[in-house]
């Protein structure tokens, strides 16, 4: 079965938190026999900071950021029987989906892959005309990186046929335990890109705790912050490419999640970078959200924080030795309960369930 996946960048991370969760299921899925090619835009420097290149298990075309080149690979839609767009593309979004949608043909399974759930959908709820309320007429499924039963209720009564969450998970051949680096040690650190809907919890909850711990060493990965003030025990890395994940995680006592303000608020929202982290055994810490024990249990696989004075409390606290024990839990549950692989057989049964029930209603 063939998919045209439509998304931001398989390549490259930069500026781009959904790199890791297509790589993971779009490698997973191609374990299970799909022949898969991702169609991503030359936009925002992301070619001149490729993570891989393109790997043997997906086709990646890269076309330029103009309206020819977006009509052309919209047309290629007609060769797929599962056309897929996802959200946060990057380059004219709404009329990538309207080209996308007219060029699949009719018994295609077309399906929207909403990465950031909570924030299209307050887009939605905002703004009467937004071009997605007429195209979840056309589309057969939305599938979504996280959100939960609020974001499942909230899109089938904007109209949708169908809405799961397929959440973020580990591929264990990329994400594992591996030797400690010196560049990454430290007692707390954190990697996030520096965005408007995080920029007042990052503050809140890693560089106020770092300004009351000053006998502590706080280590800031990602994009952005370049020109953001600083306690003097906080050190900026920049952009930490997928590459150094590995040792980014494992070498600090703690790393730290930190949800984006849209995703804090709805929950069920775990971030790559907790499954990631989990999966390097390191001892992670993260800001609270609901249904945080539906994927690691709060004290035991992770710990939770409600504010920037619990995290402090917990550094103060944490030893080595439990750290470690964490992080092992974590590892193990993660193993066991949420990889790509098991994210894959879940997608590979609801693209099947779809065609079965097509040819099931095409036979009466």
């Amino acid at each position: 079965m063939k998919i045209a996946f439509y998304g931001s960048s398989l390549l490259s991370s930069y500026w781009n938190g959904a790199a890791t969760y297509y790589r993971g299921l779009l490698k997973a899925l191609s374990q299970r026999g799909y022949d898969i090619v991702f169609y991503e835009p030359n936009v925002y420097d992301r070619q001149q900071h490729r993570d891989i290149e393109a790997p043997d298990w997906c086709s990646v075309v890269v076309y330029e950021p103009t309206p020819h080149a977006l009509m052309q690979v919209a047309s290629r839609a007609a060769q797929a029987d599962v056309v897929v767009t996802a959200s946060g593309v990057g380059f004219e979004d709404d009329a990538l989906l309207q080209a996308v949608l007219d060029n699949a043909r009719p018994d295609a399974l077309t399906v929207f892959w909403d990465v950031d759930a909570p924030a299209t959908l307050s887009e939605l709820r905002n703004d009467a005309e937004h071009p997605l309320h007429e195209a979840l007429k056309r589309i057969g499924l939305v599938l979504t990186y996280g959100g939960g039963d609020p974001v499942v209720w909230d899109y089938r009564a904007l109209g949708a046929a169908e809405c799961i969450p397929i959440y973020n998970a580990l591929d264990p051949e990329t994400h594992h335990p591996v030797s400690a680096n010196s560049r990454f040690a430290c007692d707390l650190a954190f990697l996030g890109n520096r965005l408007p809907d995080r920029e007042a919890r990052v503050d809140a909850f890693f560089l106020d705790p770092a300004r009351s711990l000053s006998g502590q060493r706080f280590l800031l990965g990602g994009s952005g912050w370049g020109d953001k003030p600083l306690p003097s025990n906080v050190s900026w890395l920049g952009h930490v490419g997928t590459r150094d994940h590995n040792a980014f995680n494992v070498t600090p006592k703690a790393v730290l999640n930190i949800s984006r303000d849209s995703m804090a608020t709805n929950g069920f929202s775990p971030a790559t970078r907790v499954f990631e982290a989990a999966g390097a055994s390191a001892c992670l810490i993260t800001d609270a959200w609901l249904g945080i024990e539906l994927f690691l249990t709060p004290g035991e696989e992770i710990l939770v924080a409600r504010d920037g004075a619990d995290v402090a409390e917990i550094m103060c606290t944490l030893t080595p030795q439990r750290a470690k024990a964490i992080g092992a839990a974590a590892l193990r549950r993660v193993l066991a309960e949420h990889t790509y692989t098991l994210r894959a057989q879940l997608v590979d049964d609801i693209f099947k369930a779809h065609f079965e029930r097509r040819a099931m209603e095409a036979a009466e």
